[in-house]
């Protein structure tokens, strides 16, 4: 029920996201255009500009939600999410490192290559503690070392224009989304979202906790692979496609969880779906609050809706 609702939601959201903007286009015009049956202007801002940015915003809100409630329920930490544990960083590093030495063209295989890259270092450190202390550690600890070699870079970067470009990257938007990064972002998202949502039946068993959990037949290590993998490729392919979105991993599994309950299996799709959503629709808020010629970044946005929850959530776990 939850999950049909949620579908309906997104799909209307889809529709609201290809009508609005700064061009009017009614419905019909609307669907001609996608058709490519309309006005060549109308056909070029369906096909080229709308529909690509309300895909991205699904992919990576798809990723981001699916990753934050399967490290959730790796962890069994409601403050885990892929910003937190060192994946967004990882994938940050990768595309900073491309835009500061010229290598636009390879920005998106960077950033899925930095996240990857970080996701083995952090298996490979969190073998020695296989479990959720392991991952949590290993994750904080890559990730603030990617934060500040991407920090380096931006140090370095030798002219205002250079910095500017990297700064308006990280605040993420979904702006420049197009047919090409797509073909590429939206293939590797749904093999990690496969390897997340296999991940599920296991996690059902950890919520019991880990000794239960082995004593039932569950490898932590194929888990954790699992989830370290699902989510390398998803939070990748979002930073290459979005740059850093944060936040939406965090509180989209929490809400979740509390509307349809604690089961981490079905919180991976549900959450998949909600992400999407939540991404969709701010997408769509940001473009129409915007102001000429001031783009609002979406970074920006789901960040200062996400970090008074993140700070509601610590609180909240915080022994008075």
């Amino acid at each position: 029920m939850i999950r049909a609702l949620l579908i309906g939601l997104a799909l209307i959201g889809l529709i609201a996201s290809l009508l609005v903007g700064p061009a009017p286009i009614d419905l019909s015009a609307a669907i001609n255009g996608l058709l490519g049956q309309a006005e060549p202007a109308t056909n070029a801002i369906m096909r080229e500009v709308r529909l690509p940015r309300a895909i991205g915003a699904l992919t990576v809100g798809a990723g981001l939600g699916a990753s934050g409630a399967a490290l959730q329920g790796f962890t069994r930490n409601d403050l885990a999410a892929p910003g937190l544990l060192g994946f967004s960083a990882c994938a940050a590093l990768g595309a900073v490192a491309a835009l500061y030495f010229g290598w636009t063209y390879f920005l998106m295989p960077a950033a899925i290559g930095g996240a990857l890259i970080g996701a083995t270092i952090i298996a490979i450190m969190a073998r020695r503690h296989v479990g959720a202390g392991g991952l949590i550690l290993a994750g904080i600890g890559i990730g603030a070392l990617a934060t500040a070699i991407t920090g380096l870079l931006m140090n370095l970067a030798p002219n205002p224009w250079a910095l500017s470009e990297l700064t308006y990257w990280l605040m993420g938007s979904l702006e420049n989304v197009d047919a090409g990064g797509l073909s590429l972002a939206v293939p590797l998202t749904l093999v990690g979202l496969v390897a997340l949502w296999r991940s599920g039946p296991s996690l059902r068993a950890l919520s019991l906790g880990e000794d239960t959990a082995s004593s039932l037949g569950v490898s932590l290590r194929h888990v954790q692979a699992l989830i370290v993998v699902g989510t390398a490729l998803c939070i990748g392919s979002g930073v290459a496609l979005a740059g850093a979105i944060g936040f939406v991993g965090l509180f989209v599994p929490h809400i979740m969880r509390r509307l349809s309950g604690p089961d981490p299996a079905a919180l991976i799709g549900q959450s998949a779906v909600a992400g999407g959503m939540f991404l969709l629709a701010t997408d769509t808020i940001a473009r129409l609050t915007a102001g000429p010629g001031t783009p609002l970044y979406l970074g920006i946005v789901t960040s200062l809706i996400g970090v008074p929850f993140f700070l509601y959530l610590a609180l909240r776990k915080t022994p008075s």
